[in-house]
């Protein structure tokens, strides 16, 4: 799998024991990792939504009534199709898989999108039921959201779009701190989030949904339609004209 995997990415294949790399994507027997190497380098990063908080939310996460699930707009009876254009580690993807909305997952930077793969892969291999039968409805791609968007069909244009752009000053635990650092440190900041914002909202069927941290401005100063809060982070949602369910 390493050999492939490295083919795949156009990365170089090195011992897990080398750590002249500042970063190692590492293939174990369990998963995928991107571990740190060196002096006061942090623990690996990886995809798992078999444990941890994924699971939590899955079983506790309040269902459709919570802030994700109202700002996607789902219904009784309905489901949106959802495209996470700013996919990262799938864990919004994943909440709105659990609640029964067909996902299509689009990461930009091939190491996070490996990551993401893998671990969509292990939970469609699951022991439960259930988390498979979730991982099933999650479609996982390696593409750049603008031009996807750009290349979509009408008939095959998703109802949401929805984005978790990169933003420099969150606050968050410090699990999803070394992850955001990693993140930047492979990928930067997000400089395109207005056009991506602008693709989107020319795309979706029905809302475009904007994650934000609570005092942070709208994406490129758009307005939303409405916003839905919660005590960390604002939903900006944004409701094409004529439109709804």
């Amino acid at each position: 799998m390493a050999s492939h995997l490295a083919e795949i990415l156009k990365l170089p294949l090195v011992p897990a024991a080398d750590c002249s790399c500042g970063l190692l994507l590492l293939v174990t027997r369990e998963r995928l990792e991107l571990r740190p190497q060196g002096p006061g380098a942090t623990g690996s990063v990886y995809v798992d939504f078999t444990a941890g908080r994924a699971a939590h939310r899955r079983r506790f996460g309040g269902g459709v009534s919570q802030p994700l699930a109202r700002a996607a707009g789902l219904k009784r009876g309905w489901r949106p199709r959802v495209l996470d254009a700013t996919a990262g580690m799938g864990r919004d993807g994943f909440v709105l898989a659990a609640l029964g909305c067909e996902l299509t997952l689009l990461e930009r930077s091939p190491v996070i999108w490996a990551l993401l793969e893998d671990g969509v892969r292990r939970a469609r291999a699951a022991e439960d039921p259930e988390l498979r039968a979730i991982a099933q409805r999650m479609i996982v791609r390696h593409a750049d959201a603008i031009r996807y968007l750009e290349r979509l069909s009408e008939r095959d244009a998703p109802d949401v779009v929805y984005l978790d752009p990169m933003y420099p000053h969150r606050r968050k635990s410090a699990r999803v701190k070394k992850e955001m650092s990693l993140f930047r440190a492979l990928v930067g900041d997000d400089p395109d989030s207005e056009a991506l914002l602008q693709a989107a909202r020319g795309r979706a069927g029905y809302r475009v949904v904007v994650k934000r941290p609570t005092q942070a401005g709208y994406l490129g100063d758009a307005s939303p339609t409405m916003s839905i809060e919660s005590p960390n982070t604002r939903y900006d949602v944004y409701v094409r004209k004529g439109i709804g369910r």
